[in-house]
């Protein structure tokens, strides 16, 4: 894997016409940007070349078996280096641009590097619901991979703040435009078959795709063995960890522990939600859980609501509070 840099003078452009053209040079010279989305940070690199996303894993200690999404500024940005079936195309027309993520099959001729892919017939693009993203991506001119801007397995960025806490010196620039609104990442479908199949819980909720399709989305088990190879990004058991061991489905704290409440919860030290909102519990998420790991404690978790984007939040809490190596 290629050696991290840790000497980088990481800039902090800002989201006018001179950061996102500062932001694309360095995309094209081989460097990495992270640019915020509506869901959260990402540490972006040229999508189609192997060097740069080399950058990627190294820069966020990456299990090169991971694949990376590739972002893109427009559909037809995307059609050129993937196959949209049916089912795909009508996804990405109801749900573009957005939190969802579609896993088609690559092109033979797709440019994207192997490294984006890790080695798979297929690739997960998105186009992301935030101005500053597909401006960044326009001007670079081409799809850009990118996972979330933290290294790997830790708390996800919700903030320029808290990528330049796991990042700075490591990447070239962060773009600084403000908290992201959705706060957890995009929902993952890919095809099986005749099956539209949910591959990670995320910001838009399954049962708003299965509105769109008229049908029910395969639900895998999410969990993985040491020997499986994930096929698409956030299937790794142990995953948007804090450093502190988590504790789920808590009704208070014990002695050595901080309590992350939802709802009406006494005792809690911070509370993603206490009127209850799934959303705003969603936007709160890694924030919180970033502030709590900062004291060093456990962290229990009071039990969340497992529909909707509770979905996606649960997914993310057990793969915090997973046994780890």
């Amino acid at each position: 894997m290629t050696q991290a840099r840790t000497d980088l003078t990481t800039e902090r452009l800002q989201p006018d016409d001179t950061g996102i053209a500062r932001g694309a040079e360095i995309l094209r010279a081989g460097g990495l940007v992270s640019f915020p989305t509506e869901t959260v940070y990402g540490l972006g690199g040229d999508a189609c070349s192997d060097a740069a996303v080399a950058g990627i894993f190294a820069a966020k200690d990456r299990p090169s078996f991971n694949p990376l999404i590739a972002h893109v500024a427009d559909l037809e940005m995307a059609r050129a280096y993937a196959h949209f079936p049916e089912e795909a195309l009508r996804l990405a027309t109801a749900f573009w641009p957005g939190p969802l993520t579609i896993v088609v099959p690559l092109r033979q001729d797709s440019a994207l590097a192997g490294l984006t892919t890790s080695g798979l017939p297929t690739v997960g693009m998105r186009m992301p619901d935030h101005t500053t993203a597909r401006r960044l991506i326009a001007a670079f001119g081409g799809p850009v991979a990118a996972p979330s801007a933290n290294p790997s397995g830790r708390i996800s960025p919700t903030s320029a703040d808290h990528v330049m806490d796991g990042l700075s010196g490591r990447i070239d620039a962060v773009i600084d435009d403000g908290a992201c609104p959705v706060g957890v990442e995009s929902t993952i479908v890919g095809f099986d078959g005749d099956d539209v199949v949910l591959l990670r819980p995320g910001g838009l909720p399954a049962e708003n795709i299965e509105r769109c399709l008229a049908r029910k989305l395969k639900r895998p088990d999410f969990a993985m063995g040491d020997g499986d190879q994930p096929i698409a990004p956030g299937q790794l058991t142990s995953h948007y960890a804090p450093q502190a061991m988590v504790r789920l489905e808590a009704d208070h704290a014990l002695p050595h522990e901080v309590l992350l409440g939802f709802g009406r919860v006494e005792g809690a030290t911070e509370n993603l939600s206490e009127s209850g909102d799934l959303q705003e519990a969603a936007a709160n998420l890694f924030a919180m859980l970033r502030k709590l790991d900062a004291t060093r404690r456990a962290i229990a978790v009071s039990p969340v609501p497992n529909h909707g984007l509770g979905r996606a939040i649960n997914d993310r809490l057990r793969r915090a509070a997973a046994p780890r190596d």
